[in-house]
């Protein structure tokens, strides 16, 4: 190979190198959300305003909350763990994992949904012979599957309705139950059917909030070995309970 073609393959080594390096530390600058399924919908407009304000990239990964304290407890690399409850919070906190005692950041609200025109959504007609399959978020793991069985046993229907059930482990799984018809109607978050992704899509009501214990969601701040990174999740921790993210939790349903 002649000299000159030596001294350009390695200057082009060289830039190569230098790019993925690059490429590499700025992606590494994302901070990592971990984002109970509930919330998918609306983390995505609070990140967009987020990233606006600071120039801060995020990078999400949803799915259940007793998921993602597992992944965490494993050694996952997230910084911010945004749950559907304060319960998973409040163990890692006492387990070592986060910087500060979590706060609970929105209440959520359950609603019955169906993405069928034919079904008007209602208490009674869970009982009719039309209904055979009801989606409910396991309640030993998912706390809108909880607050659904706290509701139905209040209401004196429980009994009579589990053989219809279908489980899902998370939201997002009563989500595609739904969804796809595989159940005729179901129980989830109004942050689901307020989406843009779902709006108008069937019919909802919400269930009445006294009806269920308070459905907290907490977020915790988690530890890290990385100073700009911690410093930077901590500037999305506290946008979580801004003003402008209030507003936008708002528009999804959920209550402060």
């Amino acid at each position: 190979m002649p000299k000159f073609d030596k001294i350009k393959l390695f200057f082009l080594c060289c830039f190569a190198l230098f790019f993925f390096a690059c490429k590499s530390e700025k992606e590494s600058d994302a901070i990592k959300i971990a984002t109970a399924a509930n919330m998918q919908f609306a983390m995505n407009d609070l990140i967009e305003t987020f990233q606006h304000e600071t120039g801060i990239k995020c990078e999400t990964v949803v799915t259940s909350s007793g998921k993602l304290t597992a992944q965490i407890k494993a050694g996952a690399p997230f910084d911010v763990f945004v749950s559907a409850d304060l319960k998973y919070p409040n163990t890692l906190f006492k387990e070592g994992f986060g910087e500060e005692k979590p706060k609970v950041y929105a209440n959520g609200t359950l609603v019955l949904w169906t993405t069928s025109e034919k079904i008007e959504p209602s208490l009674d007609i869970l009982s009719e012979e039309k209904i055979k399959h009801i989606a409910v978020a396991n309640p030993k793991i998912a706390p809108y599957g909880r607050a659904t069985e706290e509701f139905l046993k209040k209401a004196g229907k429980f009994d009579d309705l589990e053989s219809k059930f279908v489980f899902g482990e998370s939201i997002s799984a009563v989500n595609r139950y739904i969804h796809s018809g595989s159940a005729e109607i179901g129980f989830t978050a109004k942050s689901v059917v307020l989406s843009p992704k779902m709006k108008n899509i069937g019919n909802w009501i919400e269930i009445d909030p006294s009806q269920y214990s308070a459905i907290q969601q907490a977020a915790l701040l988690l530890k890290s070995e990385q100073p700009k990174t911690l410093k930077n999740a901590r500037k999305f921790y506290e946008f979580l309970f801004s003003a402008k993210a209030k507003k936008i939790l708002e528009e999804y349903g959920y209550r402060s």
